[in-house]
This record gives structure tokens, sequence and C-alpha cells, in this order.
């Protein structure tokens, strides 16, 4: 089973950016609400990508000048857990 992750960002419009960056790069994701149980701005929207990609995309994102916030892994149980990247 594939793993996920979830990149914040602070706006829809940013995270519209990062995912034709991420696209840019060969790498599929979707843009997502964030649960409100991760964000301490109640509004903010993410990427959502297969975890083994997660390293690329950073990069990619940091390479085009692209600002994320905090990163998230999908449990097994549907929760989330916040990595460091």
């Amino acid at each position: 089973m594939q793993r996920s992750c979830l990149i914040l960002f602070r706006s829809l419009t940013y995270a519209q950016r990062g995912r034709l960056v991420l696209e840019r790069s060969g790498i599929t994701a979707t843009v997502r609400k964030a649960p409100a149980a991760v964000t301490d701005r109640g509004c903010a929207y993410g990427l959502k990508l297969r975890t083994d990609r997660l390293s690329q995309a950073l990069t990619a994102l940091r390479s085009a000048g692209a600002d994320h916030g905090r990163v998230f892994e999908y449990q097994s149980d549907g929760t989330l857990r916040e990595v460091r990247a």
C-alpha cells in the first residue's frame, strides 16, 4: 500500500502554484483542503502526494521559490503525523 503525505500551504493559490511546480517536475499531486486539526490558521490547503516522492517534491518547491508550511504523513488509521522535512 502506498503511503501519502500532505504539504501545507497558506492559501489555495499557493497550493495551486505548488502543484504546477510539481507537475513540471513529473510529480503527481492533488490540492486538498487541510484538516482543521493540522492548521493553526483555520483555512489552509495542501498538496497530497506519495510519500516516496516527498524529498523530490520539496527540492522542486524550494528550487522554484514556492513557500510551503509543515509536512504531514498519513498514518494507517487516517490521522496525520508531522514529519521533519
